[in-house]
């Protein structure tokens, strides 16, 4: 009886107990990483991802932290020329993105940002004095000095 592999059933039975041969270099290759750089490539863009989180989440920061935490990042960002491994460029060029058109990107979501900012409806927090009849303004504590006079 034959099938696929074009060998008989006695010869596939004895082929089970037969020694396998293998060469180290072969059995090492299957533990070996398909992709070399997958994991620092996992870490570039982990770092890429950060940087810009903190670009956006402190570009208004008030605290000490969070405006040294913006200006590092900014300060990677338009950083040029860096020769280090997680220079903004090298991680750009690594993961296969355009660092110049990226940092344009960024900068101009800041701009947008700004601009924003200082189009921003302002709101008075205190209270406004109310007008009496003749068009003068009282202020609070004369309105309560004149309630505490009146007995009221």
């Amino acid at each position: 009886m034959s099938y696929e592999t074009g060998l008989s059933m006695e010869e596939r039975v004895t082929s089970l107990f037969q020694p396998d041969t293998l060469l180290p270099e072969q059995y090492l290759e299957t533990f070996r990483r398909r992709f070399y750089l997958e994991p620092e490539k996992k870490l570039m863009l982990a770092v890429l991802e950060d940087a810009i989180a903190c670009f956006q989440k402190y570009i208004f920061a008030r605290d000490g932290k969070g405006k040294m935490l913006f200006q590092e990042a900014e300060e990677w960002v338009q950083e040029r020329g860096g020769d280090w491994l997680f220079s903004f460029a090298n991680v750009c060029e690594t993961l296969g993105f355009d660092p110049e058109y990226l940092r344009q990107g960024i900068m101009q979501w800041k701009e947008q940002r700004l601009a924003e900012r200082t189009q921003a409806k302002i709101y008075r927090l205190s209270p406004r004095q109310k007008q009496n009849k003749r068009g003068v303004s009282r202020s609070g504590r004369f309105r309560h000095r004149m309630r505490r006079a009146a007995g009221r």
